[in-house]
């Protein structure tokens, strides 16, 4: 067995449980880092098959401790999205196998198939990326689970909201006292909860090409039932601080154009979307490190901060 990297090294523990969710006769040939992830070590396996062909998987191992605290949870819940996904017309990766504490692996650990295409995160093609993404988050939303998933998490608070330095103190100061507001009433639906270009593969033959589409969705892990308008507004928010605030805002416009349905009031609408670009405020540094990791280096903690503070001052102006 070969790495491509040091970081693609296969613990050993981890090593001999994924060989025993084998084919007969297949075995690791090679093993690699996957940049770019947040929550969590991605690897892919390069498999040899029996017949002498290869296939891929992907390893997803969780190490941080806050991270490792909470794995049984996300690995159950994105477990049961993979399983409840096969066949809907969504596509996302084939469960192969799960440990969701440690009970085999050095760290809880999921192993799933291996899809085609990859993520996309520059400035150039993006208008006709919008679409694609408000299509298929449309698509996620139409799915009735017989068992829905458990009740959304909101991601902070009117008193843990961080104004970056040189923010539009008026305008985060309304921000963060909407948020104290009781949550508007939603009808539910089935909910990615980290829908955003960065978890979306595509297949884009050029970059200025007409003929992108996507070929899958990847980490489920914070599945959730909630108010459609969280997913788009977190879409909204990664698109505002990727690609400029702009672009944020019209992905709500593309979401309905696609025929998505978001809260009848403005207000409420609005208030989804403050609560999430709010969140992001506490994260800035983890956000943007993996999109420098994918070749977006201009991206600084200091770039995102300014590009979240011209959003969420732009979603306030929106009041008029």
């Amino acid at each position: 067995m070969t790495n491509h990297d040091e970081a693609g090294a296969v613990r050993p523990l981890t090593l001999a449980w994924v060989s025993r969710h084998l084919e007969a006769g297949e075995r690791i040939v090679r093993t690699e880092a996957l940049h770019g992830g947040v929550t969590a070590e991605m690897r892919r396996l390069t498999i040899g098959t029996r017949d002498g062909g290869i296939r891929d998987l992907v390893l997803r191992t969780f190490v941080d401790p806050f991270f490792v605290e909470h794995a049984e949870d996300l690995l159950d819940r994105e477990t049961n999205a993979l399983t409840l996904l096969v066949g809907t017309g969504v596509t996302a990766p084939g469960l192969v196998a799960v440990d969701p504490t440690a009970a085999h692996c050095e760290y809880p650990s999921l192993l799933m198939t291996h899809l085609a295409g990859r993520t996309v995160l520059d400035d150039e093609g993006v208008a006709a990326r919008i679409p694609l993404l408000a299509r298929q988050l449309v698509a996620i939303h139409a799915l009735r689970p017989a068992e829905g998933p458990r009740k959304y998490v909101t991601l902070t608070t009117a008193d843990t909201v961080v104004t970056p330095k040189g923010a539009d103190a008026a305008a985060w100061a309304a921000a963060i006292d909407m948020i104290r507001k009781p949550a508007p009433p939603y009808e539910g639906r089935f909910l990615h909860r980290d829908f955003h270009p960065g978890n979306v593969l595509f297949d884009v033959p050029h970059p200025r090409s007409a003929g992108a589409r996507i070929t899958g969705v990847v980490d489920w892990a914070a599945t959730s039932w909630g108010p459609a308008d969280l997913d788009v507004a977190h879409c909204s928010t990664n698109l505002a601080l990727l690609h400029g605030p702009a672009w944020g805002l019209r992905f709500a416009e593309a979401y309905e154009e696609a025929g998505g349905v978001l809260a009848a009031a403005a207000s409420e609408r609005l208030y989804w979307q403050v609560r999430d670009g709010l969140a992001f405020s506490e994260e800035v540094r983890l956000v943007a490190r993996p999109w420098r990791e994918a070749g977006r280096t201009e991206l600084t903690t200091r770039a995102v901060e300014e590009r979240l503070d011209a959003y969420v001052t732009a979603l306030m102006d929106t009041l008029g």
